[in-house]
């Protein structure tokens, strides 16, 4: 499994904002089923003022370039996604070319050189 995060920002606009949280509690069913069908097996957006953080997992065989644009290959999904774009910006530090910019993963707790104590941990005390 690999994971990553990306980011952008949600126009600058309380309407847009309440928009953007309203359609993300009835997500259309065909834009689920696409976002699974590419390979994406868990998806969470976290939301701070206009800032949105988005966390997905993915299969293994997953590429960030290659398949997360394949979403839009369904018409539904592509409608959905310009729907979703006029609530949008992009991240000021998102390159041109991207929308959901990618993040650098810095840290993960499960990397081997934090698990050490791992088992220590789980031992009971006496």
């Amino acid at each position: 499994m690999k994971c990553y995060g990306l980011t952008l920002c949600l126009r600058d606009d309380p309407d847009a904002i309440a928009a953007y949280i309203q359609y993300h509690q009835a997500v259309w069913p065909q834009v689920c089923a696409r976002i699974r069908e590419v390979g994406i097996h868990t998806m969470r957006i976290f939301l701070r003022g206009r800032r949105l953080f988005m966390y997905i997992e993915t299969d293994d065989a997953f590429d960030l370039a290659r398949d997360f644009s394949r979403v839009n290959e369904d018409p539904v999904s592509a409608e959905w996604n310009r729907l979703m774009a006029t609530l949008q910006e992009r991240a000021p530090e998102a390159n041109p070319d991207e929308w959901w910019a990618p993040m650098e993963l810095v840290f993960d707790l499960d990397w081997p050189q934090h698990r050490h104590g791992l088992a220590q941990e789980r031992e009971p005390r006496s």
